[in-house]
């Protein structure tokens, strides 16, 4: 049998997982082994009696940085297995769904999360550490940008989710932000649900729905809007080219 999906967190703070991540879809799915966590302490791999982790900056400057050797020998306990190699941090390509089915259709990830001023530039380069970001902005460490991405991951692992076309129509899914959702009762505090989605009639209410993503996207995302023209754009193109190219 294939080895479930697997994170291993190399962490200062183990005892942060699994958190969030214990609980709800997730916390289900762990316990009936859909996906596995391990968290590795960096401290454990430390060489001195007082467990020092890190030193301060070479150049001078504030702060403290993760000491390569320490990080080393923690990503080393960590193993392989074939598994993404991600360091979080606030200077790495932002993370998007297109990554994340990625990253869900292999057999995990290891999550290094840095604390302080960061780690060591050598040992991200000695292991070809996929540098990761939530956003323009910075967090404490990376732990909770952990959980964010390993959260993202394990929705999409198989039998995690009830109903996997709840997958299908969410944001990002088509390249566009989703729809709005209405459920009863139809008429709450005078505002009622639009009547297109009380109508029966599946292609107006598709429309609809398809018309709504388009219209948050272009005016939320205008990024995912052009992102999205440029894809269409790209298809046509395809499509317009005489011969064996021309897609069915």
């Amino acid at each position: 049998m294939r080895a479930p999906w697997t994170a291993t967190v190399v962490t200062l703070f183990p005892e942060m997982f699994p958190g969030p991540l214990g609980h709800s879809l997730a916390g289900r799915a762990l316990a009936d082994g859909l996906w596995r966590l391990d968290a590795i302490d960096i401290r454990d791999h430390a060489t001195d009696r007082h467990r020092t982790v890190d030193d301060t900056p070479c150049g001078g400057g504030p702060g403290m940085v993760l000491r390569p050797d320490v990080v080393d020998a923690a990503l080393a306990a960590a193993g392989d297995g074939g598994r993404a190699m991600i360091y979080l941090s606030p200077r790495g390509r932002l993370l998007d769904q297109a990554r994340v089915r990625d990253l869900a259709a292999g057999p995990g990830v290891t999550l290094l999360c840095g604390r302080f001023e960061g780690v060591d530039q050598r040992v991200i380069d000695a292991h070809a550490l996929e540098e990761i970001s939530l956003g323009d902005y910075v967090l404490s460490g990376g732990e909770p940008a952990a959980i964010a991405l390993i959260d993202a991951c394990v929705r999409l692992l198989p039998g995690v989710v009830g109903s996997a076309d709840t997958l299908i129509e969410e944001s990002f899914q088509h390249g566009l932000l989703e729809y709005p959702h209405y459920t009863r009762p139809a008429d709450w505090c005078g505002r009622r649900v639009p009547d297109v989605l009380l109508s029966g009639d599946h292609a107006r209410v598709r429309a609809w729905r398809r018309a709504e993503a388009e219209r948050l996207t272009q005016a939320r995302r205008p990024d995912l809007w052009r992102r999205h023209l440029d894809d269409i754009a790209a298809v046509a193109a395809v499509q317009d080219r005489p011969g064996k190219d021309r897609l069915p």
